[in-house]
């Protein structure tokens, strides 16, 4: 009788473990990773529809630094508001989109702290695809931020020589944000608060910005803050969106700017991905 029932046992194994189905792979195609990430995307754009305050920020800040320097530095730097917007639209159009590739960064640790990337680890999703959609969906950010400073700078007067300057004008900020907003994706996966990211983001930020010829020509700046403003990453950029938006002139200004950004997406998004994944 025993060994009937060890025989019934062995049996009731055997055949229980042959109806187990084989374990699935759990390694994701890149392919796979890609529609991933465009799902995110697609998640972070509706996030957008169903709270349109989020863009609060990329639709009142052109307004207010176009209408504020303008009136305030117009007269004192080139005699008239007029003749001041060839100088300060273009450098507005970098100083808005860059401000609004920290909102990455904040977003990025506003979510972890919320326990939404937990969940995302609990699909059957590549881990990275949170992130990649996160930082794909805030590219729309960038490209209202520059759509309304050139807006905002049509009505003031200004009036660009070429409307294809413009646009490449407008492609080039938005590529650099993109590139700009790894780094702050990293300070949102190191740091533990979103205030923390915000401020230290904005202490970064502001001398990059202000310190450069976005708003300003470098000569009326002391000597040592001439020599840091004239080797400023923003001031590369704002040069080579003067050439293409005042003049309709592609020059080297572009390519500069556009190896800078290929060097902060080489070097910070494997450090970002390779933190994130850690973490989460």
């Amino acid at each position: 009788m025993t060994s009937t029932v060890g025989v019934a046992s062995t049996v009731g194994v055997a055949s229980t473990g042959a109806r187990t189905p084989p374990v699935a792979s759990t390694r994701v195609t890149l392919r796979r990773s890609l529609s991933h990430a465009t799902t995110m995307a697609l998640r972070g754009l509706l996030e957008i529809k169903h709270n349109p305050q989020e863009l609060f920020d990329v639709i009142a800040l052109p307004v207010v630094f176009a209408v504020m320097f303008s009136s305030i530095f117009g007269g004192a730097i080139a005699g008239s508001v007029g003749d001041y917007l060839p100088t300060l639209i273009p450098g507005v159009l970098v100083q808005v989109a860059v401000a609004a590739s920290v909102r990455t960064g904040v977003k990025l640790r506003e979510d972890m702290n919320k326990g939404v990337f937990d969940r995302f680890r609990s699909l059957p999703i590549a881990r990275i695809a949170p992130l990649a959609g996160s930082l794909l969906a805030d590219m729309v950010r960038y490209a209202v931020a520059t759509t309304m400073t050139v807006l905002v700078g049509l009505v003031l007067g200004y009036r660009p020589e070429s409307v294809v300057g413009v646009a490449a004008a407008c492609l080039l900020v938005i590529v650099v944000a993109f590139a700009l907003s790894w780094i702050f994706a990293l300070m949102g996966v190191l740091m533990d608060k979103p205030s923390t990211v915000q401020g230290i983001s904005m202490l970064v930020l502001m001398p990059l910005t202000f310190v450069s010829n976005a708003l300003v020509p470098v000569a009326t700046m002391p000597g040592w803050m001439q020599a840091f403003a004239r080797v400023n990453p923003v001031s590369h950029l704002v040069s080579a969106v003067r050439e293409m938006a005042n003049d309709g002139h592609f020059g080297a200004q572009i390519a500069t700017a556009l190896l800078g950004a290929l060097i902060v997406i080489a070097v910070m998004a494997p450090l970002t991905v390779r933190v994130y994944m850690r973490r989460a």
